[in-house]
């Protein structure tokens, strides 16, 4: 009897143990849940935790700023991530919803109860709807997925904060490089950085509309009608800013309206010709018409390191002289080594230099500022190419584009943001190219085992072999 009432004691005292200690886990649950603490990301790229750069500028939101996250619940990465924007600014309000149990928001914004999921990001009468859709971005070669959901959340943030939003125009039809041929990357990223993309037909239109706070002009194949490059000098007269991409020629183009224009900030005619690299250093792959130019250190180029050019052309800007003369103060943005040559012997196929082509540093990237008036400015920033920031790919068989290597994407965006005077959005960008990665059904219940039923199962063979010992005493 003894020996029975010490095993019931024993075997209480072990049952309590375990009590307590699942009691303790159990609380330490609830007491994290309680501090909303952000769980640990390790994925490669932190895609779940929200960066430095998307704090910094929503730390000044003074607005109230509604998240409704629709068919989330919680616990789901989405959420989480959403839920950090609440902790780096209180005025940013972050909620998981069932639409069904908010149909005065359904009401509001026309959202369909049968949808499964959705953001809405809302500031007074402002508001933004993304969809599951619009959270990731989808490569149809390699079929892998890109999360891009911080970018599209904290553009949305911005955007129905925002007081102004820059509307930027692209130049149609002078260039092979539109938005529809090659040019469509960019345009999603400057949408992306809370700008309002635009198509603008000046022979149509006829002038440079009131609102348009950066033109864009892209590699001219032909020359401007004469309504154009007056209406392009007039928009330049009143202040207006332009961002220049002009890839180099193969052939000889008469330009002279095209010209005219770029003669306002002291910029000559481009040569026909290509600029090549000699220094193994300033290349890649070996192959000297992938140029990585030196970046010199401006504005426009204090947070970028690293640019490729695919054969760009050499920038031909008058002395300094002449800009003084022109009220034009030039910064130099990007130069070859003194290593490269240019070549206007479009036929010679040789990597190396020839006898014809001409060594030199030469400069490939420049900001241009021009005095109109004591009070107006006029801003070009000038690149001697253009596939840099296009939907090219770097290699035949490759499928990240241009524009996603080294510090392309930064430094346009950087560019476009001194363009519409918005220079603290200048910084460098999370690279948000991580593949998602979604459990299998099998691989759920694998980790759910792990989790949860082989924890119980050590418990339990504990208390059998601690039995079995006792009883062989």
């Amino acid at each position: 009897m003894k020996n029975i009432k010490k095993m019931l004691l024993d075997g209480t005292t072990t049952c309590a143990l375990v009590l307590i200690i699942v009691s303790v886990f159990i609380l330490i649950n609830l007491g994290m849940q309680k501090l909303d603490l952000t769980p640990i990301d390790l994925t490669p790229g932190k895609t779940y935790t929200l960066t430095n750069e998307s704090k910094d500028k929503i730390s000044n939101i003074e607005k109230q700023v509604n998240i409704y996250l629709i068919g989330y619940t919680d616990d789901d990465t989405t959420t989480v991530l959403a839920k950090q924007y609440n902790k780096s600014n209180s005025n940013i309000n972050v909620e998981a919803i069932n639409i069904t149990q908010r149909t005065d928001l359904a009401q509001k914004y026309g959202i369909d109860s049968n949808e499964t999921s959705g953001i809405i990001v809302e500031c007074g009468e402002k508001y933004k709807v993304l969809t599951a859709n619009d959270l990731t971005s989808y490569d149809m070669t390699t079929y892998e997925s890109t999360d891009v959901t911080e970018e599209k959340l904290t553009s949305s943030i911005l955007t129905v904060t925002a007081d102004k939003i820059p509307n930027v125009y692209f130049l149609t039809g002078y260039s092979d490089f539109s938005l529809e041929g090659g040019m469509s990357y960019l345009a999603a990223y400057l949408e992306n950085e809370t700008m309002k993309v635009n198509t603008l037909d000046l022979v149509a239109k006829g002038n440079v509309p009131d609102d348009c706070d950066a033109l864009i002009i892209t590699t001219p194949n032909k020359d401007f009608a004469d309504v154009v490059s007056n209406a392009i000098i007039k928009y330049i007269n009143k202040g207006g800013n332009i961002l220049w991409l002009n890839s180099s020629y193969g052939t000889a183009v008469s330009l002279p309206n095209v010209n005219k224009v770029l003669a306002i900030y002291g910029v000559n005619p481009f040569n026909t010709g290509y600029i090549m690299e000699t220094d193994a250093n300033k290349m890649i792959t070996n192959a000297p018409y992938m140029v990585l130019p030196d970046v010199e250190y401006a504005d426009v180029t204090s947070k970028t390191s690293s640019i490729l050019f695919l054969e760009p052309t050499k920038l031909n800007i008058q002395e300094e002289s002449k800009l003084t003369e022109l009220k034009v103060e030039k910064t130099d943005l990007l130069k070859t080594s003194e290593k490269s040559f240019f070549r206007t012997d479009i036929k010679q196929n040789s990597l190396a230099k020839t006898d014809s082509d001409t060594a030199g540093n030469f400069l490939v990237g420049a900001k241009l500022t021009k005095t109109i008036k004591d009070d107006t400015k006029s801003i070009l920033i000038i690149y001697g190419d253009n596939y840099f920031v296009s939907n090219t790919t770097v290699m035949e068989n490759s499928t990240t584009p241009i524009l996603l290597v080294y510090d392309n994407k930064d430094l346009v965006l950087n560019s476009m943001a001194v363009l519409t005077d918005r220079d603290e959005d200048i910084t460098i960008r999370k690279s948000t190219d991580i593949v998602q990665y979604t459990a299998t059904q099998t691989q759920d219940v694998i980790i759910r085992i792990i989790i949860f039923v082989i924890p119980c199962l050590i418990i339990i063979a504990g208390i059998v072999v601690w039995q079995l010992r006792r009883r062989k005493k």
